[in-house]
């Protein structure tokens, strides 16, 4: 399985986004990488996933055949939760617990609001029902599990209509035996049933995070498992059966089987694949500081770099509802290429969170949009040719562009297309700004000391204006940016988290129970591994441990490398290291104070085969395009328009100027020179007085 297929020499990834599918292919007979788009058909995701395919084939010289390896990010997780287009669950839990999910944290987000929304619950209360055990919180039982009472509760299922039950028992983190036996007497019953325990999808303590990510797994069984019935039908069309894995939150990729039966672990799959690809580069362009965004076409996605390493976190949210679940660390924001200019009724000018989407997207898409959008801004000011869009794939209506931003923003505002269109951007870059500034303020770090990855088909033309806002004086455009997440994915490798909830002193006197725990950990780690088929030489386990001082309510995670069997010493670096991070990310630590262990965690990686792409080498045509009329510095201008996949060493652009190349788009702003570095990376620098 991880051994290159000389027979099937081309490896593909997809990221389907919510208006484009984005698609890097390499091929290991050239080892050339290239890029392909095409538009995402929301009905149903693998219907695009297979267009792409077969026009990268014929655009590229391979037959469907000659693909081995599938990675494929998908959003269907993601839209099914925001659409709640989700299966009808039923929730079984300890006795007395029923209301869980609806006394979640006491939390108040808007805490001057007289009437806050509610925090959303996913199943009902007629459809959590009460199971008759206890566990304690060490692991033994205080109350057996009736299982006498379990028919009459498998009726009750029946008769609420269940597509899938989710199962999360009172301290399952610590002993699971109630939760298993339960599950047996289902499916038992009712093979034909879904059940998802939280000692399996999120075996650690909190109540409310432990269910809420076990509840969304359960609905998102029927939901994923119908997608992927599709997929694997369209598997055979024109003899293309490769081997595919789909991209988790955490960055790597899992099985079919694994996705099945934990798709709550793809609800970040997709933007998972920039992280990687900016922590890939970082390495490749010498930048251990990266700030990377992805801007697309409905989202703007920003993760972080520090050091060479990307950061994952242990629970996220996905529309206010906790997961918890490893993800790689991610804002993200409703600021894409397709979010909608409007005026409010103050007189307010706002950009996004609402977005045109795919269809019928902006107005200049000519489908039917009638609400202008940053794209349309960015077209009404010149910066985007209407002939060459999508490298000419897609024209461009200017005519309804201009029209729409004068009916829409301009009249309401008393200002002329131009100084509407600049009005649209200048607030984008502010939000854009805002969630960067954001994303490193909350780490304690300056956006001084980073350079900004700019990618996704939108991000270019804004990259070096939210740049100078925050001070950044260098901002990367790699190649391919449109399909830059697609571009991570290709080198993912197979991955899996496990975890284990065991609350102790991080202490010399502790280091039976760790030892024990890792030894446990690590044992799970590698029958995994070896159930996906991963040979023992590909085969990586590493550490890591959720730490806090005793009387915190959160905690840190701290990587521990790959410990195996721990001393006293050991024990003493994973503590200094906790206060370390501490310190950075709250500007202060308490060394004097005790420090706990909460959980211990495993990575468990399947190493897959990398084959290194090369750089295809520059068009024999010339670099300078030409120049178009732009719209800069409140007046029309004659402005450099340059080929960037005709670029060499030798061309310096100085801005203003725009960089133009198959799938994206790049402003250069004025005080601003970029230059060709490593990986065919496009380097732009602010000049300094």
């Amino acid at each position: 399985m991880t051994s290159t297929d000389t027979a099937r020499p081309v490896r593909i990834a997809v990221d389907i986004g919510g208006t484009f599918t984005d698609l890097q292919i390499l091929d290991a007979r050239n080892g050339i990488a290239r890029a392909w788009k095409t538009p995402t058909t929301p009905e149903d995701p693998s219907i695009g996933l297979m267009r792409g395919v077969t026009e990268a084939a014929e655009r590229f010289g391979f037959a469907l055949a000659d693909v081995g390896l599938l990675l494929h990010g998908t959003t269907i997780a993601t839209n099914a939760v925001l659409e709640r287009k989700l299966a009808r669950g039923v929730l079984l839990t300890t006795a007395g617990f029923e209301d869980v999910l609806e006394i979640n944290r006491h939390v108040r987000r808007d805490i001057y609001g007289l009437a806050p929304e509610p925090f959303p619950t996913l199943i009902p209360r007629d459809r959590r029902l009460g199971v008759p055990e206890r566990m304690r919180a060490d692991g033994t039982t205080e109350t057996a599990l009736d299982e006498a009472a379990i028919p009459a509760l498998l009726d009750r299922i029946a008769a609420l209509g269940a597509d899938c039950v989710a199962v999360s028992l009172l301290h399952a983190y610590a002993n699971p035996a109630h939760e298993q036996r339960l599950a047996t007497m289902i499916r038992v019953a009712r093979p034909d049933l879904p059940v998802s325990l939280s000692s399996d999808i999120s075996p650690e303590i909190r109540e409310y995070e432990r269910t809420s990510t076990t509840v969304l797994n359960a609905l998102l069984v029927p939901v994923v498992k119908a997608y992927l019935d599709r997929l694997d039908a369209r598997l055979g069309e024109g003899g293309f059966q490769p081997l595919v894995f789909l991209v988790q939150s955490n960055g790597g990729v899992c099985s079919l089987r694994m996705a099945a039966e934990q798709p709550a672990r793809l609800l970040l799959s997709g933007p998972s694949g920039g992280t990687l690809a900016a922590g890939r580069l970082s390495a490749l362009l010498s930048r251990p500081n990266l700030v990377a965004v992805d801007m697309g076409g409905t989202s703007f996605d920003v993760s972080v770099v520090q050091d060479g390493r990307v950061s994952v976190i242990t629970q996220g949210e996905i529309d206010r509802l906790p997961v918890r679940l490893p993800m790689v660390e991610m804002r993200t924001i409703g600021a894409g290429g397709g979010s909608i200019a409007s005026v409010d009724a103050g007189g307010r000018l706002t950009v996004g969170p609402r977005s045109a989407g795919a269809r019928p997207g902006p107005v200049s898409y000519g489908r039917g949009g009638s609400e202008p959008t940053v794209t349309d801004a960015n077209l009404a000011l010149g910066r985007l040719d209407p002939e060459f869009f999508l490298g000419g794939m897609m024209k461009l209506d200017m005519p309804g562009t201009r029209a729409a931003l004068e009916a829409k923003v301009g009249k309401p505002l008393g200002l002329g297309v131009e100084q509407a269109a600049e009005g649209v951007l200048t607030v984008t870059n502010a939000n854009l700004g805002a969630a960067i500034r954001l994303s490193l303020f909350e780490k304690g770090l300056d956006p001084r000391d980073f350079c900004l990855l700019s990618f996704g088909g939108a991000g270019g033309l804004h990259a070096t204006e939210v740049a100078a806002e925050l001070g950044i004086s260098e901002v990367a455009f790699p190649r391919e940016p449109g399909t830059l997440s697609a571009y991570g994915i290709l080198f993912s490798d197979l991955t899996q988290d496990i975890a284990r909830s065991r609350v102790m002193r991080a202490e010399a006197a502790s280091l039976p129970r760790i030892v024990e725990t890792l030894a446990a950990l690590r044992a799970e780690a590698d029958a995994r591994l070896a159930q996906d088929g991963i040979a023992p030489e590909r085969r990586r386990i590493s550490m890591a441990a959720d730490m806090r001082y005793h009387g915190q309510a959160f905690e840190l995670l701290i990587p521990w490398g790959e410990v195996a069997t721990p001393d006293a010493e050991d024990i003493a670096a994973l503590v200094e290291a906790f206060h370390a991070t501490h310190r950075q990310r709250f500007s202060y630590a308490n060394p004097g104070d005790p420090v706990e262990v909460v959980t211990l965690r495993a990575v468990a990686t399947g190493v897959l085969d990398k084959p290194e792409p090369g750089d295809p080498p520059p068009a024999e045509r010339p670099a300078r395009k030409g120049a178009r009329r732009v719209f800069e510095a409140g007046a029309w201008r004659d402005i450099a328009v340059w080929d960037r996949e005709a670029l060499t060493d030798a061309d310096t652009i100085e801005g203003p100027a725009v960089v133009e190349e198959a799938f994206a788009t790049h402003w250069i702003t004025r005080g601003w020179t970029a230059r060709l570095g490593p990986a065919g990376t496009l380097m732009a620098r602010r000049e300094t007085p």
